[in-house]
């Protein structure tokens, strides 16, 4: 096989990566905020409290990783179709946004926790996961602007 050939065969492992690896860091947050909120409402209904349904904010916070994924997948495409392949930004740009997905789901579960126990601080809980997200959003506003450099 062709050195060529065998290089376009992975054109597309870029775009693959960063989809991948981002909504893989979702999937393990979500997982774990997830485990933490129906332990929240575990111990709420054991005491006959009301189980906080703002709970489900915190699961749901990792998914957007995802979407920052999917977005820089698609300039990676982009760039494919142009005869550039991307393979380092789309692994490492992955595996931030999904290590940002991932943490924040396990700030999330603490979130979970917490809110559950004291029904109180839910801004509070929310702005450190927002803080958490801005690491994805950095990496996905600094590659997009990388990614339209190689564009020319």
């Amino acid at each position: 096989m062709e050195a060529t050939n065998f290089l376009i065969q992975f054109k597309d492992l870029g775009a693959a990566a960063v989809l991948a690896l981002s909504a893989a860091g979702s999937a393990l947050g979500a997982g774990v905020a997830g485990l933490a909120a129906i332990g929240a409402w575990k111990k709420s209904f054991a005491q006959n409290k009301n189980a906080s349904f703002a709970i489900v904010a915190f699961v749901g916070a990792p998914l957007t990783q995802t979407i920052y994924g999917m977005i820089v997948m698609n300039k990676i495409v982009e760039l494919s179709l142009k005869g550039v392949y991307v393979w380092s930004v789309g692994i490492f740009c992955g595996l931030a946004i999904g290590l940002s997905a991932l943490w924040q789901g396990k700030a999330a579960a603490v979130a979970c926790d917490a809110l559950g126990e004291t029904e109180k601080g839910f801004a509070n809980y929310i702005i450190v996961l927002g803080i958490i997200e801005t690491v994805a959003l950095f990496v996905m506003a600094f590659s997009l602007g990388l990614l339209g450099r190689l564009a020319g």
